[in-house]
């Protein structure tokens, strides 16, 4: 570690999920379960696919939910598949996840 880079390159990952309105608790449970120091959850508005849908993106719910959990990076995969779980994000239409290598970080509560 230096002061340019507080932290070991690679050594964090952050998990971004983007789930339906509702969905967020749930999912935030399941990171915490499977060993996440904790989620962020809050909400956002999403834009795009309603729009290009006219009259019938009315059924598009556009309010989300986007849960946020940075993980040490062997923690990863065991976090992201409870995600998916909680969220059935493997149905179509139910949100997406992915994780982001996280390259500075400073603050936090996190033991190198």
């Amino acid at each position: 570690m230096d002061k340019e880079n507080p932290t070991p390159a690679g050594s964090l990952h952050l998990i971004t999920c983007v789930v339906q309105r509702g969905k967020g608790d749930a999912v935030g449970k399941a990171a915490i379960e499977a060993g996440a120091g904790g989620a962020t959850t809050f909400f956002a508005r999403g834009t795009g696919t309603r729009e290009r849908l006219g009259l019938l993106g009315l059924a598009i719910v556009p309010e989300k939910e986007v849960i946020l959990v940075l993980c040490q990076e062997e923690e990863s995969s065991r976090i992201f598949e409870a995600i998916v779980k909680a969220g059935k994000l493997d149905l179509p239409g139910m949100g997406i996840a992915y994780i982001t290598p996280v390259l500075k970080v400073v603050g936090g509560n996190f033991k190198f």
